[in-house]
Order: structure tokens, then C-alpha cells, then sequence
């Protein structure tokens, strides 16, 4: 615990607010909330703690607090700081998993359609459905009865769906608005538990069609039918009242949370949600905060009533959500969060084995590759590899390490500019120099580790660019191949060493997992632009092509394989006169012959 942090320590507030700590980088790497922040913030750096809240004290050097008037305005304000800041320590608010919705739209000739973002327009939106398989089904049920737009076809212009019977928008007498409400009014009837009544009607029609001898008809209302009862009939009535409720239970133990909600839409029990994530806070403070996001951050649409487990606080969430919130004494719904909490224990204990072979593989690896490098913790590495082909198309490529995971939007490729024929130390040299001189210009995270895919020439080029041109500090390493190209020994220091990692630990598997990825990042690019060159190469001779037009019949066909094999008129529908097409076609198939 540095100075900075002693200080501010010794004046914090009793009062409710945010806390935001930060790394040695000032980047927020946790945010949080408290009643009381002074004895929550001092909490972090005093007693023992688990793994996960001793790595992220270990990263603490700073840390900022937001004073709000009641503990309602800090969970509003935690999860906007999050949501902005992203923190990396905050793991359970980084999925991003939406549910399937059916949704009738609001134009002129309705659409049944099935969407992920519920937003606040007209339209009339059915569900979740956890189960995305089920959504499609119901949506191919509905689409079988009743005929709303799948087509934009004029008036007149009949699409296929039209001869099914399933489309009547573009007949020549399209329904009206009144025919078009009672669609909507029957499919909003069936969804809500009314498609009995539509079996009924459908069953009887059945049996007229057969008495007048209309088999075909007959069948199709069969297997209507069936799709009904195989669609419709799963779920069975658990409820007596026809109310819509998400069900919430949890379990904690050794610093992980499972939360899971049962969805009850009209009374029945159609899916659940399981979240697994590590936590920092108290633990029914993570799942009120859990139950804040998951309705507000990820815009899960209310229902009309929560179930919660008993203790827990429920005028919080009831003020921030606007829905009635309430725990269960008796009965059913008693029965149901029971249910969900024993849920939660269960998929817990299930998964932690998993969880912690997971973190041995990533997070404990990082630790130990830093003890025996005797460097901090390297949470960010990033690592380097060049190709290219006796010194044509030389490219290099970067890939990002996280906590010991792939961190694949941070990837980034170069193609090289200054160096001519195979010079992989000055290839190396540039490319070096034009990562970091950007990441000093726009001020991005610097790494905790660099990693080069070489010995060391490759490492004292590197390090020369760093230190004496750009003057950073920042630890190196090499990775050097065996005859077979394998992962072989890791290199570091000055003058660099072989560092002793056993071929059997995690921190191997590791630094090879580092060196795969970089390389085939490379070697993909390399490839790509191989190919991109030759492509353009037969092209350039070709009179009537100039650039514009060559990136549009690269885009296009994407090789010239499907060029030399393509219609004239396909040609020209992309813009390229009739006598320019022919002649391309004309060389491009001489050269063929020629070779």
C-alpha cells in the first residue's frame, strides 16, 4: 500500500458512494459501491482475502470515490461508471447475451419477426425466449396460421409465401387494418395462452375438410395441429394465475456467485438463466447489483412480478425498477425460488472444478511466468512475429495476451514499409518502432510484457528501439523454435538467459499457446496479401482496368479463378463496359492457356 493511497484512506467518508480503483496506468479497473465507503474501501487493504481480491489489491496504486445522498443513487451511478468504464475486475457485467423476442411490427402490413432488442416503438413484443430453437418454432407455428408481410412485393406481385396461403400483403386486395387487428388480436391471444381454443377451431375444420373428402386440406390442419401441441403443449401449468414472473435465486461460495432466474410467462415455466462469475463486495449487495443490471444494462423487459429469496432487500429494486418485488413466505412461489436457490448451489459446485483448471491455465499461469521472471505480474503481453517469403511481401503482426487470454480486438497487423529483401532484424526494428511510438502518441496501456518471436538478435533489436529511441522500460522476451518449429526455450535479460520452465507447466503451455497465435496471426496475413498481390498483378496489364475498377472486381469475385470463369453480363452488371469485359476475359484465359 503506497503513500497516495495511506492519505485518502485516512479521510474517507462514512457516508454511501462509489469507489473507482485504479491501476499504474490510472486505468479504472474496479468499480464498486457502499453504504459505508469508509469501511468498505479500507476493507480492500486490511485482513486476508481470496485469490482474486489479492490480485486486484496487488494492482491497486490509486483510487477515486463519488459521495451520493442514499445507497439507491450509488447502485444507479456503479452501474453507469461500469457500463463507461468496462473495468476488467467487474467480470459479470461483460456478458452480452440477449434473448430472442417475437415482434409484431407496426407498419401497414404487419411482420411476425424474431429480434434481440426490444425498443420503445409501437411494435408489440413477445417473450424472452432463453431457448432460442423454441422462439423459431413458435414463429414458423405462427407463421403457418396466420398470413402477416413476408414479402415486399408490390401490390399483385405474388411471392411464394402468398400461393402457401401465408402472405396476403401483396394480393391485389391486401387485408385492411381491421382484418389486420384481428390477426394481431388472435396471435396475441394464442402467445398468451389461448391456442387451445385455436386447436379446437382447427380441429374442427379438420373434420370438415375430411367429411368433404378434402384430404390435402385435411392434413394441413393436422399438422397444424401437432405443431401446436409439440410447440405449444411443453410446458406445463405451475401457476394458476396467468402473471408473468422471473424467478431469482443465488449461492456463493470462495469468491463465485451463480445466479440463476426461472421465466413463468402465463403460468408456466419456460426457461431459465444461469450467470457464474466471480465477486468482490457482499454478497447480497453483488446480487442486488446483478438484478439492477440484468434488467437495465442488458434492457431485459420487466415482468410483472419479482420473486427474490427471503432476507432479501426488496424497496431498492422495487424504486429502481419500477415492479412490484417481493419474497415469498408460502406455497408455490416459495417452492419456485427454493428451487432456483438449489439450482445455483448445485450448477456452483458443478462448475468449480472447471473454474479452477481454467484459472490454473490462464491467471495462475501469468502469476508464476512473472515469479520466475522476477517481474510484476504481466496481465497485458503483447507479442510479435514476422513473415514473408525470401523478403516478398513482407508483413508483421502483434497479438494481446490478457490475464492469459487472447484479447482479439486488440490484435493489430503491419504491413512493412522501410525494409527491403529477408531482413527479419530490421523488420522487427520497424515494426517495434511503429507500435510504440503510437501507443506514447494516443496514450494506450502500455504492456507488461513484450514478446518476440526469436532469439536474440530479435530481442536487441527490440530492445534498442525501446530504450534508446523511445525510452521506455518495459520487460522483454524471446521465444526461441526447436528443429521441429516448436516452442523451444524462453529467453530473457540482458545479456538473455534461458529461463527454467518445465515442459509440463502451465506457464509453458502458456508462452507456446502465445507463440502459436502470433504466428499463425502472421503467417494469415502474409497469405492474404500473397494472394491479394497475385490477384492484382494479372490485372494491371489488362487495358480499361485502373484501380477502381480492379477493387471492384476484387471484391467481388475474390480470386481470379471466378473471374476467368464468369459471364460477361456478370461483368457488366458491376459497372464495366461490354468490350472492356470481353477482353479481360479474353487475357486472363490466354494466360491460362499460356502457362
Amino acid at each position: 500500500m503506497n503513500d497516495i493511497i495511506k492519505e485518502k484512506l485516512a479521510i474517507l467518508p462514512a457516508q454511501p458512494g462509489c469507489y473507482l480503483m485504479k491501476d499504474k496506468q490510472s486505468t479504472i479497473i474496479y468499480v464498486g459501491k457502499s453504504k459505508k465507503l469508509k469501511d468498505r474501501v479500507r476493507s480492500y487493504f486490511t485482513g486476508a482475502h481470496d485469490r482474486k481480491t489479492q490480485r486486484l489489491v496487488r494492482e491497486i496504486v490509486d483510487f477515486e470515490y463519488i459521495v451520493t445522498a442514499s445507497e439507491m443513487e450509488a447502485l444507479i451511478l456503479e452501474m453507469n461508471l461500469i457500463k463507461k468504464h468496462d473495468p476488467k475486475y467487474n467480470v459479470m457485467l461483460k456478458d452480452d447475451k440477449s434473448y430472442p423476442y417475437l415482434k409484431i411490427t407496426s407498419e401497414r402490413h404487419p411482420r411476425l419477426l424474431i429480434t434481440r432488442s426490444v425498443k420503445n416503438d409501437e411494435g408489440k413484443y413477445f417473450g424472452p425466449y432463453p431457448n432460442v430453437i423454441a422462439a423459431r418454432e413458435t414463429k414458423k407455428l405462427l407463421d403457418r396460421l396466420y398470413p402477416l408481410r413476408k414479402c415486399n412485393n408490390p401490390k399483385g406481385r405474388y411471392c411464394l409465401y402468398y400461393h402457401m396461403g401465408q402472405c396476403l400483403a401483396c394480393s391485389q386486395s391486401p387485408p385492411s387494418l381491421e382484418e389486420y387487428n384481428t390477426i394481431i388480436h388472435d396471435i396475441t391471444s394464442f402467445l398468451h395462452g389461448g391456442y387451445k381454443e385455436i386447436k379446437k377451431i382447427l380441429l374442427d375444420k379438420m373434420y370438415q375438410a375430411s367429411e368433404q373428402l378434402n384430404f390435402e386440406r385435411a392434413k394441413e390442419y393436422r399438422d397444424q395441429i401437432r405443431h401446436i401441441e409439440v410447440v405449444m403443449e411443453q410446458q406445463k401449468i405451475i401457476l394458476n394465475e396467468k402473471i408473468d414472473l422471473d424467478i431469482f435465486g443465488y449461492s456463493y461460495e470462495k469468491g463465485w456467485m451463480c445466479v440463476q432466474v426461472f421465466f413463468v410467462r402465463q403460468g408456466k415455466l419456460i426457461e431459465r438463466d444461469v450467470s457464474l462469475f466471480p465477486f468482490l463486495e457482499e454478497a447480497e449487495e453483488t446480487f442486488i447489483s446483478f438484478i439492477g443490471r440484468f434488467y437495465l444494462q442488458k434492457n431485459h423487459p420487466k415482468p410483472n412480478r419479482i420473486l427474490l429469496p427471503l432476507g432479501t432487500e426488496t424497496d431498492m429494486l422495487e424504486k429502481l425498477l419500477d415492479v412490484k418485488v417481493y419474497t415469498p413466505f408460502r406455497g408455490k412461489k416459495r417452492k419456485l425460488v427454493e428451487m432456483a436457490m438449489k439450482n445455483a448451489s448445485i450448477s456452483l459446485q458443478e462448475k468449480f472444478s472447471l473454474i479452477e483448471r481454467n484459472e490454473e491455465r490462464t491467471i495462475v499461469a501469468v502469476e508464476k511466468l512473472g515469479e520466475i521472471m522476477n517481474i510484476e505480474t504481466p496481465s497485458r503481453i503483447e507479442a510479435f512475429d514476422n513473415s514473408n517469403i525470401q523478403g516478398v511481401d513482407p508483413v508483421s503482426a502483434m497479438v494481446v495476451f490478457i490475464d492469459g487470454k487472447p484479447a482479439k480486438k486488440e490484435y493489430r497487423k503491419y504491413k512493412i514499409k522501410t525494409v527491403q529483401g529477408p531482413d527479419d532484424y530490421a523488420t522487427m526494428r520497424e515494426v517495434v518502432r511503429r507500435r510504440y511510438s503510437r501507443v506514447l502518441q494516443e496514450n494506450l496501456p502500455l504492456p507488461d510484457l513484450i514478446v518476440v518471436d526469436g532469439g536474440k538478435g530479435q530481442m536487441s533489436v527490440a530492445r534498442d528501439v525501446l530504450e534508446n529511441e523511445l525510452g521506455l522500460d518495459i520487460p522483454l522476451c524471446g521465444l526461441a523454435k526447436d528443429e521441429y518449429h516448436r516452442t523451444s526455450e524462453l529467453l530473457y535479460g540482458d545479456p538473455p538467459e534461458v529461463m527454467p520452465l518445465s515442459r509440463k507447466s502451465q506457464e509453458f503451455y502458456l508462452v507456446q499457446r502465445i507463440q502459436d497465435e502470433v504466428h499463425r496471426f502472421a503467417i494469415t496475413f502474409h497469405r492474404q496479401q500473397r494472394g491479394k498481390r497475385s490477384f492484382q498483378s494479372e490485372l494491371d496489364n489488362i487495358p480499361g482496368i485502373g484501380e477502381k475498377r480492379k477493387r471492384t472486381l476484387i471484391k467481388y469475385f475474390k480470386s481470379l479463378e471466378r473471374i476467368k470463369t464468369a459471364e460477361v453480363e456478370e461483368i457488366i452488371k458491376l459497372g464495366i463496359p461490354k468490350k472492356i469485359a470481353e477482353t479481360m476475359l479474353q487475357h486472363l484465359n490466354q494466360s491460362q492457356e499460356k502457362e
